[in-house]
Order: structure tokens, then sequence, then C-alpha cells
């Protein structure tokens, strides 16, 4: 883990490239999925890998600099205004989160899952591991 856990509890720390936004998230965090879509590829320069985690659980600092931006109808992002970092994936109304595995402070513990969306996957790269994939977004499919 990447920070000292409370009361037996891990506790997973991260943040944006240049500081300004830092989080810290306790419990658990859901094993990493990487994100093939169009929206993904487009907004991050590549594929996205993410973890996920009760947005209850989440603690912010420097949220002010924190911009979130309706990605999909159904979702939005959050990043940093300051240096541009993509930092969580969110579903309106959802009480959970999706952190971006590169934002967390190593050692993390974590490791990839498996691949959603790979029907939508970018033509320059492969996908080089013998992981779970996924044609459209079901990472529940992935992790059973």
């Amino acid at each position: 883990m990447s920070a000292e856990s409370d009361e037996g509890a891990p506790a997973f720390t991260g943040g944006c490239a240049c500081g300004a936004v830092r989080y810290r998230v306790r419990g658990p965090l859901r094993p990493v999925i990487a994100c093939h879509c169009r929206t993904c590829r487009r907004q991050s320069g590549h594929f996205a890998a993410a973890t996920q985690a009760p947005r209850k659980r989440l603690r912010i600092e420097g949220a002010a600099n924190l911009t979130w931006y309706n990605a999909r109808e159904y979702a939005e992002r959050g990043f940093c205004t300051t240096c541009g970092s993509h930092l969580f994936f969110q579903p309106l109304g959802s009480p959970v989160i999706s952190i971006f595995a590169g934002s967390l402070d190593e050692p993390t513990g974590l490791r990839l899952a498996g691949h959603i969306h790979v029907a939508e996957k970018g033509d320059y790269y492969t996908i080089a591991d013998d992981l779970p994939r996924c044609e459209a977004g079901d990472a529940a499919a992935i992790l059973g």
C-alpha cells in the first residue's frame, strides 16, 4: 500500500503530476481494469487503467484545483485544472468512483485484471497479455 493504514484498513494515496490535487482512499481497491474505449483514448492519449472504490472512502485535498468534465452522458471525469492530470471517473449518481491507477503513489500492490471496450481499441497497438477481455464495457464480466 502507498500509505499507512488506520484501524487495520489499507490506505492509498495519490495525486496529480503537479501536486495541486492529492487524495487518500481507505480500504481495499478493486483490481485495475484497462479501458480501450475511444473516449478514454482521446482524453488520456492512450488507453486508461483504473481501480475503483466507494466514493465515501475518498478524501480529496486541493479540490479547488479539480475540474469535473461530463465525458459521456452518464459519467464525468475529474482532472487537475493546473496540470491536466486525469484522476477520476465517476458514473453520475453512482456510489463508486474509478481512480486512474497511474495517479496512485507506489507501491500499490494492485494488478491488472483485464481489458474492456477492446472492440474500440486503437489500431496502433496490440493487447499482448492473456488477461480476460470484454468487447464492450462490462468490467463485472472480467471480475467474476
